[in-house]
């Protein structure tokens, strides 16, 4: 009448069989293969990105030629394609575990259920053993030592259960957040592949003029050279150029590289570098300054600080102009140099000590400027020559941790593009 079931028992062994924490770091087979084959053709991808790299570098060293100008477009543009295809891996890889993550919860949850209905029974079983009392158990010709040791082990099996449901639940919310950050990633990459075939379709439209001029000189290498120099000494075209800060209104090129200029002499970055990067900064994706503190900021990290600094300055932080939200992430950057308020803050001194007024101002174009030149000058761009700025130039977009990793490279190839472009103009500025 007391004794326990062999299913109860069965139950028992399973758990002290297969302990809970396996199902949870349980991964197919196939989905380890996929993920090995994933990563190689990734490894393969960045070495090739890596070739396509030094071929631009060393292309750029060179001087200025037909033969130069369309080769760099093309080791541009053949990178470019190949980040995209090693972002489309990446994106695969995280498809890949974030479904993982989705059978593994899934499984949880079905043995979470189970367990429960288990419990419950076993609950009932002891309950019954509860309900007998000592007269009931004597009447009944049960022998006294068989009933204690039945109820034993149904205490016994009821902790077990309890504490493996724990364990799966527990597993379970790890799981979920192992996959929600999979998610977040998966989102960013998405964001990055965008940008990147954004930037390759401007790069096959630079190629193109640069057919173009091809075209017009009809194969002849010195009548292109003199259409080059032609295009470049137009200095009065340089000057009459608009270089657009976001929050700000747009600034003739002149201005911007006077601005660079002086925080050059203050920091040591070089002043094409400068307006490189904050050319980068006012013209990526969506995040032009048409976001709202309320909605696009992080509301704990940075939008206390935002209200501080508005306040310190005067200013209604509701019209004042912040990048938009993007889709992986917190937007909230402020000014030409899209510094979030949490690092803004972190340099107020020493900007207000080089631009001579306290507070300085995010979307004051001097203030802002400085701000960009000091972080670089931090990022160690001060050091000089193509890998140091490059290098600083990704620490000031992705951190000094995620600066090396590959899915960030072409912001680190777009800034040294811009600020190639510029020093161009800031020679030919010199010469007359």
């Amino acid at each position: 009448m007391f004794s326990v079931s062999k299913t109860a028992f069965f139950i028992l062994a399973v758990f002290l069989i297969f302990p809970t924490p396996l199902l949870a770091q349980a991964v197919s087979g196939d989905v380890a293969a996929r993920r090995a084959e994933l990563e190689s053709e990734l490894g393969q991808l960045e070495k090739e990105i890596d070739v396509q790299r030094k071929i631009l570098e060393n292309k750029q060293r060179e001087s200025i030629s037909l033969e130069r100008d369309i080769a760099i477009f093309d080791a541009k543009i053949q990178a470019a394609t190949l980040s995209i295809q090693a972002r489309n891996l990446s994106i695969k890889k995280l498809t890949t575990e974030i479904s993982q993550k989705e059978n593994t919860l899934s499984a949880l949850s079905s043995k979470i259920s189970r367990e429960k209905d288990s419990l419950a029974q076993v609950l009932r079983k002891t309950n019954r053993l509860d309900s007998f009392s000592l007269a009931e158990v004597v009447l009944s010709n049960e022998n006294l030592s068989g009933f204690f040791r039945d109820f034993e082990s149904f205490a016994l099996i009821k902790n077990g259960l309890q504490s493996s449901f724990d364990e799966l639940e527990s597993a379970r919310q790890e799981t979920k957040k192992e996959q929600t950050v999979l998610e977040g990633r998966q989102l960013e990459q998405e964001e990055l592949r965008y940008i990147q075939e954004l930037q390759k379709r401007s790069i096959e439209a630079d190629k193109k003029q640069k057919r173009d001029i091809l075209a017009a000189s009809k194969g002849v290498e010195a009548q292109y050279q003199k259409i080059v120099q032609e295009k470049e000494h137009d200095a009065a075209a340089i000057r009459a150029e608009l270089f657009t800060l976001q929050g700000s209104s747009a600034i003739p090129f002149e201005k911007a590289l006077e601005l660079a200029n002086r925080v050059a002499a203050d920091t040591g970055v070089r002043a094409a570098l400068i307006l490189g990067v904050i050319a980068e900064e006012s013209n990526l994706g969506a995040n032009v300054g048409t976001g709202n503190w309320r909605t696009d900021m992080h509301p704990d990290r940075d939008a206390p600080i935002f209200l501080e600094i508005t306040k310190r300055l005067g200013l209604n932080p509701d019209t004042m102009p912040v990048s938009k939200k993007p889709w992986y992430g917190w937007g909230g950057a402020m000014g030409p140099g899209q510094f979030i308020p949490s690092t803004w803050v972190l340099y107020e001194d020493r900007i207000a000590t080089v631009v001579g007024h306290s507070p300085p101002n995010p979307w004051e174009p001097y203030d802002a400027f400085t701000a960009t030149g000091l972080l670089m000058k931090d990022n160690g761009a001060a050091k000089g020559g193509y890998n140091a700025e490059r290098l600083a130039a990704l620490r000031y977009f992705a951190g000094w941790k995620n600066a090396t990793k590959p899915a960030y490279a072409f912001y680190g190839d777009e800034v040294m593009a811009l600020a190639e472009k510029y020093q161009r103009q800031i020679d030919i500025l010199q010469r007359n």
